[in-house]
């Protein structure tokens, strides 16, 4: 499907189900939907929803898992002119009350199976809707629903369906206006949410379409994408790009890493969106395990750069379809793209591709910047993003001083930090803020994790900085090994002198059963600095005792 600028998400949906009509479009344990049905059950949410007192404009928090009630609300609040706030199941009631006082919605739409939602939903002063996914609970009380939409009472989404006016075509919102709020923690810790607007959906789409999936949705068989991930988060910029190309979607929710390579195979998967740390564990794998996922047409990366060596076995033990794209909340991926030709080229000829992120998009602006000046190729600097991927801003910024990233004048000033390499592809060396300085001296902790993962048998590496009273912070780093290796912290702490020079060496490493992860699966690095600030005062060990090299 060509995707015209001026095309709207409602139009995407009713396209689709023109063009693919009974073909299912999402399915999950539960339940599926066809692409009419979809788009006939969205529009009349969308439409249904002022009929319960909740205007136009309003903001409106969600609470699903993994589901087709999920895509059926994101769809149905994007169509409706709303701003939808997902929340994350993971994370639990302190945050997703944290985030409702931030963003103040004007309802709520919970599913209860979600562990403390029932509770969280009975405490919310707002109105709850509760969808019929099939496998839903009671909200508590007596069950019934509420008629009024008020705090403390409840309303099903079905009975929102049903009282929306048949075949009603509402206004379509301005490219400019809100869709949603992508909330993350601010350097308090206090929430953040980036705005996202209809335009720069839009241009996600294109993107994913244009360079993530370019290529791949053509095949002996129809494309079948597993939602494995969360779709709320890098999962989720498939779900409009598998609908307007008429691929079925597959949503699993809570799926463990092992139970994904038959997830696959079980439901005719071809595309896939992982965090790297997934891969991580399916590497773990044997072979003849990882064989069923050798029919994937796609498997998309993202949410964090992945080590080269876990690309490289990933391309020979998963498949070679590999695709990484770059993005973040406040600016909506694809912005760049390593795309399947450039995995193949990394493998086969040039292997410093493999440590790149890509080269942007289409109409993405990219430069790397050092204050107001630009450098040249090679040289390490901040990206400063531009373009209809940004976000306007954040929500409520005027209130607040710990927003970390900084918008200026249509620019993102990105915090990560990289260099251009003389053939146009960008590479990551790590955030400002993660950046160690030992000694006077500049270390990314990405460097260091690359030379810890050519040890044979250490799986996954994370690197951070803790105070030290010599020389300002001291390398530390967590990491992973295959389960039957024998590899201990002394023969890494070796195996890193003969490798890297004295002031990038890890000055303490601690073998982990896994690493410290967020709820959506990024390396936590905070974690790995407080697991590894706890080992003994380290202030006469040699490695400290001597000026970096």
């Amino acid at each position: 499907m060509s995707i015209a600028k001026s095309m709207s998400i409602a139009s995407v949906v009713r396209a689709a189900a023109e063009r693919f009509g009974a073909r299912v479009a999402v399915r999950d344990d539960a339940r599926s939907l066809t692409f009419a049905a979809l788009s006939d059950r969205v529009h009349g949410m969308a439409a249904g929803l002022a009929g319960h007192g909740i205007p136009p404009n309003a903001t409106v928090a969600v609470l699903l898992p993994n589901s087709v009630a999920a895509v059926e609300v994101d769809l149905a609040l994007t169509i409706g002119g709303y701003v939808r706030v997902a929340l994350n199941p993971r994370v639990g009631p302190r945050d997703w009350a944290r985030v409702l006082t931030d963003c103040r919605p004007a309802a709520l739409i919970v599913d209860p199976a979600v562990e403390g939602a029932a509770e969280f939903a009975r405490a919310a002063d707002t109105p709850v809707i509760v969808p019929n996914t099939g496998r839903t609970t009671d909200i508590g009380g007596d069950g019934s629903s509420g008629r009024n939409g008020t705090p403390g009472e409840f309303v099903s989404l079905e009975d929102i369906i049903a009282s929306a006016p048949p075949r009603v075509r509402l206004p379509e919102p301005a490219p400019d206006t809100l869709c949603a709020l992508h909330y993350s923690s601010g350097t308090t810790g206090l929430p953040k949410g980036a705005m996202r607007t209809h335009a720069n959906r839009l241009t996600s789409l294109r993107g994913m379409l244009d360079h993530v999936l370019a290529g791949t949705m053509d095949g002996p068989e129809p494309p079948v994408f597993v939602h494995a991930g969360p779709v709320i988060h890098t999962s989720g910029l498939f779900v409009l790009p598998f609908l307007a190309s008429g691929g079925e979607q597959v949503l699993l929710d809570h799926i463990r890493p092992a139970e994904m390579i038959g997830a696959v195979a079980a439901n005719g998967g071809t595309h896939t969106a992982l965090v790297p740390t997934v891969i991580a564990r399916l590497l773990d794998h044997t072979d003849e395990e990882l064989a069923p996922l050798r029919r994937l047409r796609m498997l998309a990366y993202a949410g964090a750069p992945m080590p080269v060596e876990h690309i490289r076995q990933a391309y020979r033990r998963i498949t070679p379809n590999l695709v990484q794209y770059y993005g973040m909340v406040e600016a909506i991926p694809p912005l760049t793209v390593l795309d399947i030709a450039d995995h193949h080229r990394g493998m086969t000829r040039d292997e410093s591709i493999l440590a790149a992120i890509g080269r942007p998009c289409a109409g993405v602006r990219l430069e790397i910047r050092d204050g107001d000046n630009a450098v040249a190729d090679g040289r390490v600097g901040e990206l400063v993003i531009a373009g209809p991927s940004v976000s306007p801003g954040y929500h409520d910024a005027g209130t607040r001083t710990d927003l970390g990233k900084s918008h200026r004048d249509g620019r993102l000033h990105s915090g990560d930090l990289g260099f251009r390499s003389a053939d146009g592809y960008l590479h990551l060396t790590g955030r400002a803020e993660d950046m160690i300085i030992t000694g006077g001296y500049n270390v990314y902790p990405r460097e260091v994790e690359q030379a810890l993962l050519d040890i044979d048998g250490l799986t996954d590496a994370a690197v951070a900085g803790l105070d030290d009273p010599v020389w300002g912070q001291r390398i530390v780093a967590a990491y992973t090994t295959a389960p039957d290796s024998e590899l201990t912290d002394d023969e890494v702490l070796r195996r890193c002198r003969a490798a890297l020079p004295g002031y990038k060496r890890p000055k303490l490493v601690r073998r982990v059963p896994a690493l410290p992860s967020t709820a959506l699966g990024k390396v936590d690095r905070a974690a790995v600095a407080r697991l590894l600030a706890i080992t003994p005062d380290l202030a006469t060990t040699p490695d400290l005792a001597t000026t970096p090299e």
